[in-house]
């Protein structure tokens, strides 16, 4: 992707927050600084995910009042990331560290990377696994572990006559979930958070949903990518669609306008059961101490298949670093340093694992307090096998658009005939969307 064609693509939304080398604009937002220091270098971070944001600002101007190096973080909004960053990487200024999602990513961009074989952080790395490689070169770098399954309300559930044990199946969670929805009204909340399909949500289901179906037919396949899905367990994601649609705080009909926030402050207000969502949601949800651990358990999301009682929970990555080899040497530099500090030092490394609450796969990584980590921890040591992330593998933001999109228009009316456009938007437009990424 040349830089002549992304300097004529718009940008999304950005959520900038107070940081270190920031200016305010004349509407009194802040806007990122590209002043640099003359010999030094900077860094700017166009950062992936909305929900730490400030955590990066806080490590940011911690590294920036130690070295004196300006580091700029800009995080780009919810479902905006790709867009924002053509914009961005059209600029005077530009990025210099970026994510990519995995080798479809990294397709796009990978004109951008700077070959990081021979640097510090390449070396700390626990496993060969996390570098991510064009050739012989290490165009990414992994920096966060994350697991997602659905976030459970003991108490609530317990209220409704069920322990965690008892779910081990598609089926167990149908008759739960289907049982606290005919008593919804007695109980005072719903089964499940609504399944918002904005921007902000839609994600939790065209992609980390969908993850499932491509994952067991992988599996059944023996291969880790492929140009055409068949679509094997495509029932299954429909009858997974349907419980969380069907049993949730809110009419289906009503889902294109639901948010992120709508369906967290659900879960945060004990409206709602179950939450589909990742381990990234831990400090949200125990912050100002509205839940403790005792009360929150992450639970496989179970489609009906393979054998459900040894399934994990759906752990992997899609958060590659990459350095703008297009960017100033000193620039270059800086941000090599940077992401080496913040995976070596006692204040980077603290921020990531605590803060954050990430697993990170580097050699001088402080152990984790999130629950949800140390619940697919246990469930790995006891034997459950990990779901692995699979979307990275998605053929463009496209195809998932295409299925957000057929399964918007399912929840409204939900007809053969619009599962029909469901299965389409999956097999048919990941066939097309294959060849249009890759030029057959």
């Amino acid at each position: 992707m040349k830089k002549r064609v992304i300097s004529h693509l718009f940008a999304g939304a950005l959520v900038v927050s107070l940081f270190a080398g920031c200016g305010a604009s004349d509407d009194g937002k802040t806007e990122p600084s590209k002043e640099k220091s003359d010999t030094k270098g900077s860094v700017y971070y166009l950062n992936f995910k909305p929900e730490q944001d400030e955590d990066w600002q806080e490590l940011a101007k911690a590294y920036t009042d130690s070295t004196g190096i300006p580091v700029t973080v800009v995080t780009a909004a919810s479902g905006e990331y790709e867009t924002t960053l053509m914009s961005e990487m059209g600029k005077s200024g530009a990025p210099t560290l970026f994510q990519v999602n995995g080798p479809v990513g990294l397709a796009n961009w990978k004109d951008y990377c700077y070959d990081l074989s021979d640097t510090d952080i390449y070396k700390e790395l626990t496993s060969e696994d996390y570098a991510l490689k064009d050739g012989d070169s290490v165009a990414g770098i992994a920096y966060v572990i994350e697991s997602y399954g659905i976030i459970t309300n003991k108490s609530l559930l317990s209220q409704a006559g069920y322990k965690p044990e008892d779910i081990q199946s598609f089926e167990d969670l149908k008759k739960a979930a289907e049982d606290i929805t005919s008593r919804k009204d007695e109980l005072g909340f719903s089964a499940f958070t609504s399944a918002g399909m904005d921007g902000s949500s839609d994600w939790r289901f065209k992609t980390h949903l969908a993850n499932l179906p491509i994952y067991f037919e992988y599996q059944d396949e023996g291969i880790g990518t492929t140009d055409a899905i068949k679509g094997t367990y495509l029932d299954n994601y429909r009858a997974m669609w349907d419980l969380y649609i069907e049993n949730s705080t809110c009419n289906p009909a009503e889902l294109a306008a639901k948010t992120g926030d709508d369906s967290r402050n659900e879960f945060l207000n004990k409206e709602a059961v179950f939450f589909q969502n990742g381990s990234w949601e831990y400090a949200n949800l125990t912050g100002d101490e509205t839940f403790t651990d005792d009360e929150l358990v992450m639970i496989p999301i179970y489609l009906g298949v393979g054998d459900e009682a040894d399934q994990g929970l759906c752990t992997g990555t899609e958060n590659y670093w990459c350095v703008n080899k297009e960017a100033e040497e000193a620039d270059i530099q800086a941000t090599l340093d940077f992401i080496d500090w913040c995976v070596t030092s006692e204040t980077g490394t603290k921020s990531m694992g605590e803060d954050m609450g990430f697993v990170i796969p580097f050699k001088s990584a402080v152990e984790s307090n999130n629950l949800f980590v140390k619940q697919d921890a246990a469930m790995t040591e006891a034997g459950k096998t990990p779901v692995s992330w699979n979307f990275p593998t998605m053929p463009s933001e496209e195809w998932k658009n295409g299925v957000g999109t057929a399964l918007t228009a399912y929840a409204a009316d939900q007809s053969d005939t619009n599962w029909t456009a469901v299965v389409s938007a999956f097999v048919d437009g990941w066939a097309s969307e294959y060849e249009l990424a890759n030029g057959q």
